[in-house]
């Protein structure tokens, strides 16, 4: 009897719990339907008098319910439930980027699945328990924005379609069975024409967008564009629900005015699509919109960011495989001011998050922003400069093989403190409150070799000390609340709001060292790979007298004679005799550099 009772309970505890279970999760699909009813019937997206109800698909709900005031709610649900989702499909020269709409993890493992045709009709085969695949391991995986993370899977092996990769995870604790990604949109994007990113900008939206082949440096007419908004992909405007004009354009930056249910309600907007189309303006005439995997994601986190009080001098930088170099670079500048960083990511694989999270532990302010669109430096400082806007006053634009040194305060120390300390912060702060001056510009100095064959054990600014003699171009710090709404820059400054002018620093007061022709083995790793959209990179047989190409070198990575020799006609020891003197260990005889990879 006793056992006949006790199987009973265990059969009435196991319905329960089954029972339990299905309750809850009906109750967060339930309050996620009359979350999404209650989106739908508050406002509706307009333009002018025309009201207009979004065309919504399953993917758009879903987005749209993240951003809803139950989302703390819905978190557990989106991670736990929710499939394995490829949004959409980037395609470069020499990878596949996927965009995928869930939280991924470095601890995942994930494998790139690649399919083939149907007897060569043109015709995916859709089950991937029969199909013959194509299996690679990822390439890298990290977040990419408040919605999607990015997976970058190698290119497709002969004879598969780069339209069928989709991908795989292992299931936790359940070896050989995996779960598969799903996603309707089977689209491949070109890289080459393409919009990447949208960032809300008050009553605007900047767009960033590949492929209008504008003019470069110059400001473009707006009047040809409009922007699309919408849940939907690419193609006969299918999904955009309505579109603006744009206000202004230039090289790979086109602004538009937001509709007025948006300017209305920004967080609303999360995870619309934005694209571009061109629009003749005599035959009233809009053309089909550009692809876009741009979408408009979270704001509330740059919105808290303006309640606090501003750093006076932020920094940002586009890096590629510069993770040796951060550490010096980054304590150097923070002990001569700056007080927060921007680290735009282009691709790297060489362990830099890793040193960015030790340094930001180490209160260095440091964050990393994953930036996988290849040449596009500028398009990158227009996007630090509006997401800097609301927590810095300066912010500088420059590379982490420049070091700013100052001549005159670091030859002649006054006081009793470290001298030179803060000399950065100060010399900026001097013109916060001018009401003309909105950039100073400093020369940079271009150092070679120096003579050596290896990298310098102590840092570039301890063991390069022969540069040429005049300087080359300079580098900007700039005020990003007085720069043209276009955000137009060549790398090097940005175009000023209309009234505002910027200042040459004189050479006795500040330079930068640019340890740009370091020893070879460092200099043929940089020769792969230009960031910037309009420079040439090496191995094109264009602009060979540019000053951003190396004279002489040619468009092979082979090494000229005499290459530790080169670029040598003033012996210029100022800063290292500085650091030497004052940023030493005197116990360790170290630098903090030194002293921080240990």
């Amino acid at each position: 009897m006793d056992s006949e009772q006790r199987r009973k309970r265990k059969r009435m505890g196991r319905s329960y719990s089954q029972g339990h279970y299905l309750s809850l999760r009906s109750f967060v699909l339930c309050l996620s339907f009359f979350v999404f009813l209650a989106f739908l019937s508050s406002d509706r997206f307009s333009i002018g008098a025309v009201s207009f109800r979004p065309v919504l698909r399953a993917s758009s709900t879903l987005t749209l319910l993240s951003s809803s005031p139950s989302s703390s709610i819905l978190d557990s649900f989106h991670d736990k439930f929710l499939p394995l989702r490829v949004e959409d499909r980037v395609l470069f020269p020499d990878h596949l980027l996927l965009l995928v709409s869930n939280k991924l993890h470095e601890s995942e493992e994930l494998e790139c699945v690649y399919s083939t045709f149907l007897n060569g009709s043109g015709e995916l085969l859709r089950d991937k328990r029969s199909q013959e695949v194509g299996i690679r391991p990822v390439l890298s995986t990290e977040p990419y924005d408040a919605l999607r993370s990015i997976v970058r899977c190698p290119l497709p092996p002969v004879n598969y379609s780069t339209a069928a990769v989709d991908l795989r995870r292992l299931r936790s604790g359940e070896a050989g069975h995996y779960e598969w990604s799903v996603g309707a949109n089977q689209t491949v994007y070109w890289w080459e024409k393409l919009a990447y990113e949208a960032v809300l900008d008050g009553d605007t939206v900047a767009v960033f967008v590949k492929g209008l082949n504008l003019r470069p440096h110059k400001k473009s007419d707006p009047t040809q564009f409009r922007c699309h908004f919408g849940f939907g992909n690419w193609g006969s405007d299918e999904g955009f629900v309505f579109k603006t004009r744009a206000v202004s354009a230039a090289q790979e930056v086109v602004r538009c005015l937001l509709p007025r249910s948006i300017r209305n309600n920004p967080e609303r907007a999360q995870g619309i699509r934005v694209a571009i189309s061109h629009a003749n303006a005599r035959a009233h005439h809009v053309h089909e919109p550009m692809p876009s995997v741009a979408r408009i994601h979270d704001t509330k986190s740059e919105e808290n960011k303006q309640n606090r009080s501003k750093y006076e001098l932020c920094v940002c930088s586009m890096v590629w495989n510069q993770a040796p170099a951060l550490r010096e670079w980054i304590m150097y500048h923070a002990w001569l001011g700056v007080e927060r960083w921007f680290i735009y990511d282009n691709n790297s694989d060489d362990g830099i998050d890793e040193v960015i999270k030790e340094l930001d532990s180490q209160n260095y302010n440091v964050s990393r922003q994953s930036w996988p669109w290849i040449k596009t430096q500028e398009a990158g400082f227009s996007h630090c400069a509006l997401r800097a806007r609301n927590e810095c006053k300066w912010v500088g634009f420059f590379d982490v093989d420049e070091f700013y040194y100052f001549p005159r305060s670091f030859r002649h120390p006054k006081g009793d403190g470290l001298p030179g300390q803060n000399s950065l912060k100060s010399m900026v702060a001097h013109f916060s409150s001018s009401n003309s001056i909105a950039e100073i510009r400093t020369a940079c100095h271009s150092f070679g070799p120096s003579g050596l064959s290896s990298p310098p054990i102590q840092g570039v600014t301890v063991g390069y000390t022969c540069r040429l003699q005049s300087p080359e171009r300079h580098k900007s710090i700039v005020r990003p609340d007085l720069l043209d709404t276009s955000l137009l820059n060549v790398v090097h400054h940005f175009q000023l709001r209309e009234g505002f002018r910027y200042l040459n620093m004189l050479e006795s007061t500040a330079v930068l060292n640019h340890y740009k022709y370091q020893v070879w083995e460092t200099f043929k790793a940089k020769f792969f790979r230009r960031v910037a959209t309009y420079v040439v990179d090496w191995r094109e047989d264009q602009n060979k007298g540019s000053k951003d190409r190396a004279p002489g070198l040619g468009t092979e990575a082979i090494e000229p004679l005499n290459w530790k020799l080169r670029f040598c006609e003033v012996w210029d020891t100022g800063l290292r005799d500085f650091i030497s003197a004052y940023l030493v260990d005197p116990l360790t005889g170290l630098l903090p550099w030194e002293r921080s990879s240990l």
